[in-house]
């Protein structure tokens, strides 16, 4: 039976036991890195570390000093294109108002025309009874003269 646990035991380890492997792993990739490439990855690193400070000393300064002056530039022309925008905005809102002013305008010409028209229309009919009704006053009250002319000789 001690001979049974042992070897399960050692089966045990080796199927679950993952250290001894993870160990010659971890020394063959320390080997790979350190002894076969020569440190030649931290030479990079530390040649990237040295551009990456001239470039924050003398590139980005530079680039910042460009990009100043260039967004003022830039600031200066789009106010200016901003401003003529607006009065071209302006011009278009004006003509605009001008065209429904003018078409406004025009309507209320048309409307008093046809108002002068309809009283022109309503004073010639106006002026026609008048005249129809002169004539019967003028007939009743010839009329009535006779009559009294009848009357008086009496």
């Amino acid at each position: 039976m001690e001979k049974i646990a042992k070897d399960v035991g050692d089966i045990q380890s080796r199927l679950l036991d993952h250290r001894p492997f993870l160990q010659g792993e971890i020394r063959y990739f320390v080997r790979e890195f350190e002894d076969k490439r020569g440190f030649r990855e931290c030479r990079l690193l530390e040649n990237l570390n040295k551009m990456v400070a001239e470039t924050n000393k003398q590139v980005l300064p530079n680039c910042t000093e460009g990009m100043q002056d260039n967004l003022c530039n830039i600031l200066t022309r789009l106010e200016a294109a901003n401003h003529m925008t607006q009065r071209i905005q302006q011009r278009e809102i004006e003509a605009w108002n001008n065209t429904r002013l003018q078409e406004s305008m025009e309507k209320r010409r048309e409307d008093w025309e046809k108002f002068l028209k309809e009283q022109a229309h309503l004073k010639g009919e106006v002026d026609e009874e008048h005249v129809k009704a002169v004539g019967r006053l003028s007939t009743q009250y010839s009329e009535m003269k006779k009559d009294l002319g009848k009357f008086s000789h009496f």
